[in-house]
């Protein structure tokens, strides 16, 4: 086991207000983070904000604001979803104006181009400023981008830069055959493998300054700025020290990363691409997750069924939300959700499930297990209670690994259910009358039952974890519900 994991999100643009989907991508990344800290693993986990191109641009000037401005605004939201969600406390959080980032992206250019790989010549296209990205006719369905049905495709004509993606074709299909994890799940795969497989386009890496100003300036030529996903995507080496720490790089690199299935061009082609480019390794894993929509529909402002995760969070607190999108979002397929279905399965497995037999034991070991901390290995109390690691739990782990966060999150509510199944079997609130010390038994079962959950669910539901882990310490019922009824 490598003793260092690199872990990054994509970086959302800051065209609108953070999003249930991005907040699932970042819990998701972070139960990853937390289970290899768990194993002993160093971890650097990333995560920041795209920042530059027309569409930001356009959203600053609509605001009244400079783009600068805006950009400030709108990032900071941005890091407060991280503290609202849980998220690893030393998350790294880069912005693509920092002018760090901005150094790197330019040096990165000026490899490409001294590798032969960046050229310049006129050209039209048909272009998406919802996505920022080149549209083919194939792609359009009654002319307009099928993931941004009402805005215009846009008609480009002007002189710009070109990335020479072609040229890595047979290379991108060497690397996908020879690494069959790389991309995750295999159905997205065997998806870019088709795209890259139909033949390559060079893409285009610039824009007019004079058209678009609002973007990292081209190396030794100020009449054009670099095309937004060529920036960003040079952040996930640029954030750990990638053309000034090359200690660092090499400490780090290569990197986990995860997306969504909109994004699977660019991290799995475009920027494997760009990485060969510049004699760089590829990325050691992209975990690719589908859409969070919302009563059957992209969620949007204009139909009214935006959810937003910052008032989830202040309604039912950070660890409810993070339960919710590892279990019941599923990680690789799109999955509805609504306000409805988070409140029913809130109250239906944290305050009814986990929540209710965490008191229900704790106030039967306060009342009947002694605490003394001088008792022995092997007696009757939650203070000498086995002691597990992550490890100890393979299926758990095995899914982990696999990233199946939400059947590893069943697995832990499987065993909630067998130990309120033991409760009910074995009534040891009954039986302390007539048989005290096989009920005491049955209680520190319980106990160790509880210590055993916690470990498992602190990847997850950190907060929770450690509570748990307190209470069966100190042999204390919960002064108030873990998840009131909402």
């Amino acid at each position: 086991m490598p003793k260092a994991l690199y872990l990054t999100t994509t970086l959302p643009y800051v065209n609108a207000e953070p999003h249930i989907g991005f907040a699932l991508e970042l819990v998701q990344a972070d139960a990853v983070a937390r289970a290899a800290h768990l194993r002993g693993q160093e971890i650097f986990f990333n995560t920041g904000t795209d920042e530059h191109g027309l569409k930001i641009k356009r959203t600053a000037e609509a605001a009244g604001l400079t783009p600068q401005a805006y950009v400030d605004q709108m990032a900071e939201k941005f890091r407060r979803l991280l503290p609202a969600l849980g998220i690893w406390p030393e998350a790294n959080f880069i912005r693509t104006t920092n002018p760090a980032h901005v150094t790197a992206a330019q040096e990165f250019w000026r490899r490409a181009a001294a590798a032969g790989d960046i050229y310049k010549k006129d050209y039209s296209l048909k272009y998406c400023v919802g996505c920022e990205l080149e549209k083919t006719e194939s792609e359009l369905v009654d002319g307009h981008c099928p993931l941004h049905p009402k805005q215009e495709i846009e008609l480009i004509a002007e002189e710009n830069y070109f990335f020479r993606f072609s040229k890595y074709e047979s290379p991108l299909l060497e690397l996908y055959n020879s690494r069959p994890d790389l991309v995750l799940p295999e159905s997205r795969l065997n998806e870019v493998k088709a795209f890259v497989g139909r033949g390559l386009q060079d893409f285009s890496i610039s824009r007019s300054a004079a058209k678009q100003p609002w973007g990292i300036p081209v190396p030794d030529d100020p009449t054009q700025t670099m095309y937004v996903w060529f920036d960003a995507l040079v952040n996930y080496v640029s954030a750990i020290g990638w053309g000034s720490d090359e200690e660092k790089f090499k400490n780090w690199w290569p990197v986990v990363q995860f997306a969504g299935k909109d994004n699977l061009r660019q991290q799995s082609a475009m920027w494997q691409a760009m990485l060969m480019s510049v004699c760089l390794p590829p990325s050691k894993q992209i975990i690719i997750h589908g859409f969070v929509t919302s009563g059957g529909q992209k969620m949007s402002k204009s139909l009214g069924n935006v959810i937003d995760p910052f008032a989830l969070a202040n309604d039912y607190g950070s660890e409810a939300v993070r339960y919710f999108l590892l279990r019941h979002v599923q990680p690789f397929e799109d999955t509805d959700v609504t306000p409805e279905k988070f409140k029913e399965a809130y109250n239906a497995n944290l305050a009814n499930g986990l929540g209710n037999l965490v008191s229900r034991v704790m106030k039967l070991a306060s009342d009947h297990l002694p605490a003394s901390p001088e008792l022995q290995r092997g007696e009757l109390a939650p203070a000498v209670v086995e002691e597990r690691t992550l490890e100890d739990f393979k299926e758990l782990n095995d899914h982990l690994t696999k990233f199946e966060f939400s059947r590893a999150m069943d697995e832990i509510w499987r065993h909630i259910g067998l130990h309120d199944a033991y409760i009910q079997e074995t009534k040891p609130f009954s039986l302390i009358k007539t048989e005290p010390d096989k009920a005491r038994q049955i209680i520190a079962k319980l106990v160790q039952g509880l210590a055993d959950l916690a470990v498992c669910l602190e990847p997850f539901l950190p907060q929770t974890s450690a509570t748990i882990k307190n209470l069966v310490k100190e042999n204390k019922t919960p002064p108030q519900p873990l998840f009131p009824r909402k």
